[in-house]
């Protein structure tokens, strides 16, 4: 043997590189010798044509401008990969049974038929082997997270069920929260709470398949990870935010549409500089526990209050008093921000604040008389689906103006169907018959004016033993600087007029 620096001769080099194939043709015989079966070579195929449409797919996502739809995406980032794995695992389970089969009958031989790499398709076949070997790997790699990413998408969590998930993907996309991921406010950052939801997934894909899901899907959901976690990355709550002005437009049913405003000064609050919490984030953070007595969460006969002194007061409604079975078997839940703002990314309208907001947006002209009455009529009225109210409503709008208002049907047909395309909008966002989804079918708790909201604590019958209640004070939350004024003065103070 060569000393430590010393050249290698040519025929040692022969040598050693005889030992290697020598060697390596030994591992590779009962390989070569048992792989010759069914099942190992339907492996082959289904890894290789696998294999070559992911390379395929990724690089028109690469360099192309390939976008699958969701059922596409389904085949190529979850279905193919593992048809890939799938293929890969058929071939050591096809040798082994080769091999078993064998050995029952007595067949395998004393020693395995020599491979002789002179032959060039023997060693273009290892050369092949091996290289597709070296590339499974990252293909698998990736194959791996590009099903994670996808089915972490928006495409995904609202296109694949299609039918199941419309309702609440229409609301996403026009929510404030539209470039928000899905997976950001109901999974979040983690492997614990990601793995939760695809063992939840997995059930959920049993029920679209077997069409077992209940319609409406219910809310709240009772196992949505906890604000704290998910929210509060991007907000926070305990931040002092101070006043915040709200104004809100409405619009009568006159002939004139006459408009009125509301303007609120919302006391949102929080942590002041003096670390005392204040306003409505101040009152409620971490401080309330209450007990629903419905699986909505509309119902609240019993809430828990922990005071700046660290005292616990108790209130019970005393119109619907708690039963004691619920005090001592249901669920106390510490509030926290879902439950004031239980709709932040699918939010749903019901016809008079979604057509006040389309006529403050000018998408409905409030210069078409009664168009507020008649909108909303024509929203109530019952369709058989939503392709129905796509035609219909545009055309009763139509009809009502032709019908009554000759003059305007000829001079503001342009107002007339922006309108009808308003009530579609209007419409599609907010109904889905075949889900028995409908008007008011989700209530939104934040406010106290179209649900009850607020008033599920603070109806003013929440009292505690001592006789203390829950304060229905409106100054409380917010002062009312405006009520349905047609002009308010402190809007023209705050813009700086007379």
């Amino acid at each position: 043997m060569p000393e430590r620096g010393e050249p290698t001769s040519p025929e040692g080099s022969k040598v050693a590189l005889q030992n290697l194939q020598e060697g390596f043709a030994h591992f590779l015989r009962p390989i070569v010798y048992l792989g010759h079966n069914l099942i190992s070579r339907a492996g082959v195929v289904l890894t290789t044509t696998s294999a070559i449409t992911l390379l395929v797919a990724y690089a028109s996502q690469l360099f192309g401008n390939f976008h699958p739809n969701p059922y596409v995406g389904i085949l190529l980032f979850l279905i193919l990969p593992g048809v890939f794995v799938m293929g890969l695992v058929l071939i050591p389970v096809g040798i082994y049974r080769e091999f078993r089969k064998e050995r029952r009958l007595g067949a395998l031989p004393l020693a395995y038929p020599k491979i002789d790499f002179s032959q060039r398709e023997l060693r273009r076949t290892v050369l092949f082997v091996a290289v597709m070997t070296a590339i499974n790997v990252p293909i698998f790699a990736v194959a791996s997270y590009r099903g994670t990413v996808y089915m972490e998408s928006q495409d995904f969590c609202g296109l694949t069920c299609h039918q199941v998930m419309m309702p609440e993907y229409t609301a996403y996309q026009r929510s404030p929260h539209a470039r928000v991921a899905c997976v950001e406010c109901h999974i979040g950052p983690g492997a614990p709470w990601f793995v939760r939801s695809k063992l939840s997934g997995s059930y959920q894909v049993i029920a679209v398949t077997f069409n077992l899901y209940p319609r409406p899907i219910p809310t709240p959901v009772h196992n949505l990870r906890p604000a704290r976690q998910t929210c509060e990355e991007c907000h926070w709550p305990e931040r002092f935010s101070g006043n915040k002005l709200f104004i809100k437009t409405k619009y009568a049913d006159d002939g004139q549409n006459s408009a009125t405003k509301t303007v609120l000064l919302m006391h949102i609050g929080g942590r002041d500089l003096d670390q005392k919490l204040v306003g409505i984030h101040g009152a409620h953070l971490g401080l309330v526990t209450y007990i629903p007595s419905d699986e909505k969460r509309q119902q609240i006969p019993w809430v828990s209050h922990r005071n700046p002194d660290g005292t616990i007061a108790e209130y019970a409604s005393t119109d619907n008093p708690p039963k004691p079975d619920l005090l001592a078997h249901a669920e106390r839940r510490v509030m926290d921000c879902m439950d004031c703002h239980n709709r932040p990314s699918h939010i749903f309208y019901l016809p008079e604040p979604a057509v006040d907001r389309e006529m403050a947006a000018g998408r409905i002209s409030p210069s078409l008389p009664f168009v507020h009455k008649v909108s909303i009529e024509l929203l109530k009225k019952n369709y058989p689906s939503r392709a129905d109210a796509e035609i219909q409503l545009p055309e009763e709008l139509r009809e009502y103006y032709r019908k009554n208002y000759f003059s305007v049907y000829n001079h503001q047909g342009a107002e007339i169907e922006q309108a009808g395309r308003a009530l579609v909008y209007i419409y599609d966002g907010n109904v889905f018959p075949a889900m028995n989804v409908t008007w008011g079918t989700y209530p939104n708790n934040l406010g106290h004016m179209d649900f009850p909201g607020c008033f599920r604590c603070h109806d003013g019958n929440h009292k505690s033993q001592g006789g203390k209640e829950i304060t229905q004070d409106c100054n409380a939350c917010h002062d009312l600087l405006a009520m349905d004024d047609p002009d308010p003065k402190i809007l023209h103070e705050l813009a700086g007029g007379n």
